[in-house]
Parts: structure tokens; C-alpha cells; sequence
């Protein structure tokens, strides 16, 4: 078995420990609740409240359960209604919704919507982008899914879980940048010279992108609260978290993405210069680096503005429409926010390109070989 099988299995087998692991937060779900989906057969609109273009009030919607141990049965399901056009839906015949129910004495009891059932769709969406990059990169593609399943796990089972357990947040989203930097590095460019110039580069980056996060926090006097659904942390039983620091270790875990493309990018420039020209000195070879750097980083920097604002365009034009004076937007915290999001993370992407450039400069010109490609240990 090589070296690119051996990575291969190991990440498997991490994946599939991932899955096994508990989070620890098992218990704080209902034991007795079931989660179906149903069909909407009837609503009642009557106890509905509108204002303008909101709704708030309950609506009364009888529906069918499509699944679990109580497919078939007809229930009456609470749909409420809180004036917010971003969690708000409204239900209507023949809508298939996911259902949250407890059963009791033979009945469903205490039974809510959880939103239109959209699974069916995510679930196809997935399949066809599993087999679209499958059939564009062939094994390579299959490595590069596996190194997606590990990172959502990594977020899911190691990450979260130890954020809400109140555990150091920097010192652990450097641990999971670390390990899925090597996923991708590994998985993707093997455990060769490119694969660890990949990494030595893009974790270079990252290390860098959290000391300025660090360094210049403190100015912008952002407390953390500024992202979705950290206040509602507090209130769920868990405001002793320090949702600063959960912030910044966000910032270089976002950029993180952008900034191992990059360094796999001029990695794998370097090994393809190497393959054709053996005898090639360190010089060179920085130099090589450097210019793709050059030419990807020009583009990448304005993706991240691009990834970062997308998001917003809604409260941009909220902004503009109100006739609000630049210093002012400037100065709103959750605009400082993404302000520092976005340098601090494009700082660390520049500063992968020297570092990646060095890193495979010196890995690649240690030996004058015509098997490039050797391992990194040799």
C-alpha cells in the first residue's frame, strides 16, 4: 500500500471516529420527540395578525405524518409566528413540512412546524455535486470529498462542542485549522514535498491572520455579540462563553478555506517546475513561486470581499437607502466587524505566498533529483 492509500485510510477512519464520537450535548435534546415529515392537508389563518408585510399570531395547520412510527396519522400542529420575515413561514395545502411531535395516551401532543421539509433537495443537490467533482477529478475528487466530510466533522464534533464546554477557542480553532489544513494538504497533494510546502504555507498564513486578529481587536471594541445568534447563546445557558474570542478565532477559521487553495496553488506550480527542470535552484524556484502567488493573490483578495459582503447586500442598501454618511457605516460595530474580517483574513492570504513560495523553494531544491515527487521524508 503507498503513501497517498495509507493518508487516504487514516482519514477514513478519523471520519468514521468523528461520527462515533459524542458531543457531549446528546442530552439536551427530548428523548420522547419525534422529527417527520408531513403533508399539510388544512390551515387556519384565523388567529393571524398582520402588520404591514410581518404576521405574527399562531396558524393552526392539520397535516399528515409521512414517516415514523406513526406514518399515516393526522395531526393538529402549532405553526407560531414571530413578526420576523427571516424565521417566519406560512403553510398552505399540499406543503410538505417537517414536524416536531411528542406522543402520548395514543395521540400526537404538543406537536410544532420546523419549517418546510427542504432534506429532499439538499440531499440531491449533494449527490449531484459529489458526482460532478467525482467525474471532473476522479480520485483525486473522491480525496478532496473526504477532506470536506472530515472538515464539517472536525467543526461539528471537535470544534463547537469544546467552544460551548468553554475550552480556550484561539488556541482551539488552531488546532482544527491545523488539522484540516492537513487534510486538504495531504489528502490532495500526498504526503509529498508539494503536500507539506501546502501546508508549512497555508498554516503559516492562518498563524499570522490570528496574531493580527489579536493585535487589533482591542481598537475595534467588538465584544463578539455582533454575529447571529451569540446573544441567543447567552440566553439558551451559556453566558460565561467569551464570545470575543469565539469572534476572532472565527475570523482566521473563515479565511482558512481561501488561504490552503493558495498555497496549493503555487505548491503545485513548484512540483510541475521541478518536474521539468530537475536541476532548478532555490532562487528560481522562489521566484516561480512568487509570480503565481502574484497573479492568484490579486484575485483572491477581492473573492474574500466578495464571500464576506454577499451576505449583506440587504443592510447595505438599508443603509444607503437611510442616506447614511460613510464615517457613520464605517463606524456601525457589525460593519467594523466584517471591516476586520475581511483585512485580517486577506492579510493572512497575501502573507501565504512568500511563505509558501520559501517553503517549497527550500523543500524542492534540497535535492536535485528527477523524482520530485519522492516523499517528504526523503
Amino acid at each position: 500500500m503507498n503513501k497517498d492509500n495509507v493518508i487516504f485510510l487514516f482519514f477514513v477512519i478519523c471520519c468514521i471516529v468523528l461520527v462515533l464520537l459524542p458531543t457531549g450535548f446528546e442530552g439536551s435534546r427530548s428523548t420522547d420527540s419525534h422529527l417527520v415529515k408531513a403533508k399539510v392537508l388544512s390551515v387556519d389563518n384565523r388567529d393571524l395578525r398582520q402588520n404591514l408585510i410581518v404576521y405574527t399570531g399562531t396558524q393552526d395547520v392539520q397535516v399528515q405524518l409521512m414517516e415514523g412510527p406513526h406514518e399515516g396519522m393526522e395531526a393538529r400542529v402549532v405553526n407560531p409566528l414571530a413578526g420576523k420575515l427571516e424565521f417566519d413561514e406560512i403553510y398552505a395545502p399540499e406543503d410538505h413540512i417537517l414536524v416536531e411531535y411528542k406522543y402520548r395516551k395514543g395521540k400526537v401532543q404538543l406537536a410544532f412546524t420546523r419549517g418546510y421539509y427542504r432534506l429532499t433537495h439538499e440531499l440531491i443537490l449533494i449527490v449531484l455535486f459529489c458526482g460532478l467533482i467525482v467525474g471532473v477529478a476522479g480520485f483525486t475528487g473522491v480525496k478532496a470529498l473526504l477532506s470536506f466530510v472530515f472538515a464539517g466533522l472536525m467543526i461539528w464534533k471537535v470544534l463547537i462542542p469544546l467552544f460551548l464546554k468553554d475550552v480556550a477557542p484561539i488556541p482551539v480553532a488552531l488546532a482544527v485549522v491545523a488539522a484540516l489544513t492537513g487534510s486538504v494538504s495531504f489528502l490532495v497533494g500526498g504526503w509529498t514535498r508539494k503536500g507539506v510546502t501546502a501546508f508549512v504555507g497555508s498554516f503559516g498564513g492562518l498563524v499570522l491572520a490570528c496574531t493580527l486578529a489579536k493585535l487589533f481587536a482591542p481598537g475595534f471594541h467588538l465584544n463578539g455579540a455582533v454575529r447571529p445568534y451569540a446573544e441567543t447563546l447567552c440566553y439558551a445557558g451559556f453566558p460565561h462563553l467569551n464570545l470575543t474570542e469565539i469572534f476572532l478565532a472565527g475570523i482566521f477559521l473563515a479565511c482558512s478555506g481561501a488561504v490552503m487553495d493558495l498555497s496549493m496553488d503555487i505548491a503545485a506550480s513548484l512540483d510541475e517546475v521541478k518536474n521539468k527542470k530537475p536541476d532548478i535552484s532555490f532562487k528560481e524556484l522562489f521566484t516561480s513561486g512568487m509570480a503565481v502567488g502574484r497573479s492568484v493573490v490579486g484575485t483572491m483578495t477581492t473573492t474574500l470581499l466578495l464571500a464576506y459582503s454577499g451576505g449583506y447586500t440587504a443592510m447595505l442598501m438599508n443603509f444607503m437607502g437611510q442616506g447614511l454618511r460613510m464615517e457613520q457605516i464605517l463606524n456601525i460595530n457589525f460593519v467594523a466587524a466584517e471591516i476586520l474580517n475581511v483585512f485580517v483574513g486577506s492579510f493572512g492570504l497575501v502573507a501565504v505566498a512568500p511563505l509558501t513560495a520559501i517553503a517549497g523553494a527550500a523543500l524542492f531544491s534540497r535535492h536535485h533529483s528527477h523524482h520530485p515527487e519522492r516523499s517528504a521524508g526523503q
